[in-house]
């Protein structure tokens, strides 16, 4: 996806017909090799990087994931798309924080992480990216300084926050794909409706004592998290015991589901929940539901979403018609 800072450099060249967004997105994922130096091919170099082609791997970067780039499926197309990616994580704990680490190490372009609160000592037993001298500060600070030692190549925005009604919409724009890690229901909620209102995916996971589950949302493919808990459980995260190696599991797969959607590697779960009784390592998948009245993804919710998404202001948090744009229809 593009970037504010990139929507506002190429703004001017954006507004000609035939190239728009998708032609400078397309641009940017445009890897240009150029022959020869002096004249022609000195000039090409000089206008490609200032037209926006990018973002090749590096030399350095080829090295690292050099490894993961011989896997079937995945190759330097599949890296140089985990390169422009953006990934947005609520909760940065035991599951959270092991997600942004195995997404980091894999070659994310840019992680979002977003956590309020600070960290608890009985947080240590599960939250691989902390320090004991961090007791009692912001988790997302020392995850960040964390994530940024192991690969300097990654970009790392650590947001201090919950997630809210008032931050949720410009998280998710900012990003291609979320994960959501929350300890809460309502945050959950928060961010599921946003991912199906801007038609972003989502990995859901959760877990509760030695049992979690996971399963990946599409909008308008898939069942939603409202889909799948209408009734939302009285779920109290310091009610039930937890095993770091337990997060961990989860957390692995859940990062490996994100890396799946972003480079196009094997087969997602989509719209199947996938259910592991961990103390007896026993596995199953189910077919979910998608409840065609369903409040957040269902065929009414759906006629808004596409009423809004006409609007080609790039300002606009449809939030209500007095948006000029949107006002025209």
């Amino acid at each position: 996806m593009l970037t504010p800072k990139e929507l506002e450099r190429y703004s001017r060249q954006i507004q000609p017909p035939g190239l728009g967004v998708e032609g400078q997105k397309a641009l940017k994922n445009l890897t240009a090799q150029v022959s020869g130096v002096g004249g022609l091919g000195d000039t090409v170099s000089l206008y490609s990087p200032i037209a926006g082609i990018g973002n090749m791997l590096t030399p350095k970067e080829l090295e690292r994931y050099s490894r993961q780039i011989q896997l079937p499926g995945l190759g330097v197309e599949g890296q140089k798309a985990l390169k422009n990616s953006t990934a947005v994580v609520s909760g940065v704990g035991g599951l959270g924080g092991t997600v942004a680490l195995y997404l980091a190490v894999a070659g994310i372009g840019k992680l979002i992480l977003v956590r309020g609160g600070g960290l608890r000592l009985d947080d240590m037993n599960r939250q691989i990216l902390m320090t004991d001298d961090w007791v009692g500060k912001s988790r997302v600070i020392k995850a960040k300084e964390t994530l940024s030692q192991i690969n300097p190549d990654v970009e790392v925005e650590a947001i201090a926050e919950y997630i809210t009604a008032d931050n949720v919409d410009a998280l998710v724009q900012r990003s291609d794909i979320a994960l959501s890690c929350a300890h809460n229901f309502p945050e959950r909620d928060l961010l599921n409706a946003a991912c199906v209102r801007w038609n972003k995916p989502m990995v859901e996971a959760a877990m509760n004592s030695m049992e979690a589950y996971l399963t990946t949302i599409v909008p308008d493919k898939t069942p939603c998290l409202s889909c799948l808990f209408p009734e939302k459980p009285d779920w109290d995260s310091r009610a039930f015991g937890v095993l770091g190696a337990v997060s961990g599991t989860l957390a692995c797969l859940s990062a490996l589901e994100a890396i799946k959607l972003i480079t196009g590697l094997g087969k997602p779960l989509l719209g199947q929940l996938l259910n592991m009784d961990l103390a007896n390592l026993e596995f199953n998948k189910l077919r979910l539901y998608k409840d065609p009245d369903c409040p957040v993804c269902g065929k009414a919710s759906r006629e808004v979403r596409e009423f809004l998404n006409k609007c080609m202001n790039l300002n606009c948090k449809h939030r209500s018609l007095s948006c000029y744009p949107c006002s025209l229809y």
